[in-house]
């Protein structure tokens, strides 16, 4: 196994605010979401090893955007130069963790150089599409003769498979809520936040009252489940991390540099029908592949689409679903999913509670995605200082 040291590693993680598709955001495009996070992550990169990261590539989740190789205008208007590229990943709401997946590969196979990954999405801005006039939500995330649901109808039909009740979705939802709530109020997000001045400076605010407001909501399918209230809000934000090599070889591979070394990772693919199963399988091999038992882990970061779909992750993998490790400080159905950029969001979450929250080294932390199709990522990342 290599060790933790020479591994690769995050040591520098933003994200913008997250905002509900249609609201604080709902002006910015792909562009103006993602340029600030990566100018920052670049700045914060230079404060940290003590001279600018010479980035080999900007690798970027985006699933509904306007095209173009978002990750390669980032590039270019955050002020990297012309000879920076840009390489945008769709693994739909696993993407922002894909990218920065790919970042880590890169380095490990011996491209030695800093990359800037992450993920962003302007659901807000997203453009129509249509075939022959027609327009359509999302494109197929499987071929003709095999299940293809929505993520919200998947998710319906996981609840009925698993048996979870909506008692369960929505005690899972008001307290990933008040999780979120009181990470805001203690300012837990503020050093990981790049404010958009003129925009959003700073979350969306949880929704409160949510014991009062949750059994209101009525189900969103006839005799279903999942309501408003137990599903996370469609929303808009950017996240980015900067990856550099371990081992030896001067600040710019980050030796010296408190991070998240990269463990292990993951991609699966599972039933298209049940979709969001997906990440147990994932982190169940990334864990493997890092030699970790599941006890070992100290923080999981899992991306909230659905209470269900959370659910029934944690009943796959044997974790109790009020456990101090999971999202401690709230997720996606506190804040939003902003699809491409969440797999990101998740790992920015990771480093503050690990890195920035003064976590010491060897400590375990977990990112993962179920995603439509039929996929799960995830990640395995230890603590070096």
């Amino acid at each position: 196994m290599t060790e933790s040291h020479a591994l690769p590693r995050i040591v520098a993680a933003r994200r913008t605010p997250i905002a509900t598709r249609g609201r604080a955001l709902a002006a910015l495009t792909v562009e103006q979401l993602a340029v600030p996070v990566v100018r920052a992550v670049h700045d914060d990169a230079t404060h940290v090893l003590g001279l600018p990261p010479v980035v080999a590539d900007v690798v970027l989740g985006n699933c509904m955007g306007p095209g173009g190789n978002p990750a390669r205008v980032a590039a270019l208007g955050a002020g990297l130069g012309f000879t920076v590229p840009g390489l945008t990943v769709d693994r739909q709401c696993g993407s922002g963790l894909a990218a920065i997946i790919e970042a880590s590969t890169a380095i490990s196979a011996g491209d030695h150089r800093p990359r800037i990954a992450g993920g962003v999405e302007s659901a807000s801005t997203a453009p129509t599409r249509s075939v022959d006039g027609v327009a359509y939500a999302r494109a197929p995330f499987a071929p003709a003769g095999w299940h293809d649901p929505d993520m919200t109808r998947a998710a319906e039909d996981l609840a009925e498979h698993d048996g979870i009740s909506r008692e369960r979705q929505d005690a899972y939802a008001a307290r990933s809520t008040h999780r979120a709530a009181s990470a805001l109020a203690a300012g837990r997000f503020t050093d990981e936040l790049v404010p958009l001045v003129g925009a959003a400076e700073q979350d969306e605010a949880p929704r409160s009252g949510i014991e009062r407001l949750l059994p209101r909501f009525t189900p969103l399918f006839t005799d279903g489940s999942l309501t408003a209230g137990n599903t996370c809000r469609v929303s808009d934000g950017a996240a980015a991390v900067l990856v550099v090599p371990g081992g030896p070889g001067g600040p710019a591979h980050g030796s010296t540099t408190p991070g998240l070394a990269v463990r292990a990772h993951a991609v699966v693919g599972c039933d298209p029908a049940l979709p969001g199963i997906g990440a147990a399988p994932a982190i169940l091999d990334a864990l493997d592949r890092a030699g970790v038992d599941l006890a070992q882990v100290a923080a999981f970061e899992i991306v909230e689409a659905f209470a269900a779909q959370t659910l029934a992750v944690l009943d796959r993998l044997g974790v109790a679903e009020d456990d101090e490790r999971l999202c401690a400080d709230g997720g996606a159905l506190a804040l939003g999913h902003p699809w491409g950029a969440s797999g990101a969001v998740a790992v920015v979450r990771l480093f503050s509670r690990l890195v920035r929250g003064g976590a010491p080294a060897g400590t375990i932390g977990v990112a993962a995605a179920s995603v439509g199709g039929g996929l799960g990522v995830a990640a395995v990342f230890e603590v070096v200082r």
